[in-house]
């Protein structure tokens, strides 16, 4: 493998002036269609890679942009995936590895990738543990649930997001805020917020806030049947949140009325609302419509 991440030199930062420098030299200007802002404050990247606990991990980062986050992981980790689909910022990357960390360059992998079309087979042979990204607003969500469907040997991982979509991911049943990510992560790992990141560290400086978010993997619920058919009741439990169970399942099941035979042989009240399931209960709504 790499050499030891506990012996490992530090990195030189990237401060403000030095984003938008690297920005310009390369020619890019920050696009809301693939999600950029660049976080440009060293404390914020520090604390983020401490509050990530990846020490000796073996990481997967999704949009390094131009390296901030990943000159303060690169001391510590065993190895790092930096998965960016802008290929400017792909070239851009390996040099300012080389040029701030010198010493750290061989634990550097660079994809130019679109993380939602990766899987295991595309990182090389060092099996990823952890993920720590600051994830592009515009797909957090379908990128993470990709990544923990396709690589199975994640263990934990922090990410950053949009504030609305941690709050999502992080909620619990019974909370107005649980829906579809907050259940489908939940079938993955527990999830649960790791504090908050403001605005003014990012240029250009987004419209929202932004909050971290850190899961640990788990065993999934064990229903007799595979995550798709659970995440079809999922998503039709919640297409039609307002409504109970017995009729928002309706077109999912057949019939309001075969809905409601499907949820008593769950042992879930047919007049319940989906936001008010474990992703446990929802296993069992799948399997008991399997079993006829």
């Amino acid at each position: 493998m790499t050499n030891d991440p506990g012996t490992a030199p530090a990195s030189r930062p990237l401060g403000p002036a030095e984003v938008r420098a690297m920005a310009g030299a390369i020619g890019v200007s920050p696009t809301k269609t693939l999600g950029q802002n660049f976080v440009h404050d060293p404390n914020t990247v520090r604390r983020i890679a401490a509050v990530a606990g990846a020490d000796g991990d073996v990481v997967v980062e999704v949009g390094p942009g131009l390296g901030s986050l990943t000159l303060a992981l690169l001391p510590t980790v065993q190895h790092l995936y930096a998965v960016e689909i802008d290929p400017r910022l792909a070239a851009a990357l390996p040099g300012t590895v080389a040029d701030r960390a010198p010493d750290l360059a061989d634990r550097l992998t660079v994809l130019t990738a679109d993380a939602l079309r990766i899987d295991a087979g595309d990182l090389g042979p060092y099996p990823p543990t952890a993920l720590v990204a600051n994830l592009p607003y515009n797909v957090a969500v379908p990128v993470l649930l990709h990544l923990l469907a396709v690589l199975p040997t994640l263990r934990h991982g922090l990410v950053m997001v949009q504030q609305e979509v941690a709050d999502r991911l992080t909620a619990g049943p019974g909370s107005r805020t649980y829906g579809v990510p907050s259940a489908k992560l939940a079938w993955y790992a527990a999830a649960r917020p790791a504090g908050s990141v403001p605005r003014a560290v990012f240029w250009p400086v987004p419209n929202v806030d932004s909050g971290l978010v850190a899961f640990t993997r788990r065993e999934p619920p064990s229903p007799g049947v595979g995550r798709t058919a659970v995440f079809e009741v999922v998503d039709a439990a919640f297409a039609q949140r307002r409504k109970t169970l017995r009729a928002a399942l309706g077109r999912w099941a057949g019939s309001p009325a075969e809905a409601e035979r499907v949820l008593r042989a769950a042992g879930v009240d047919p007049g319940a609302r989906g936001e008010s399931l474990t992703i446990e209960e929802f296993g069992r709504i799948a399997a008991a419509r399997h079993a006829g």
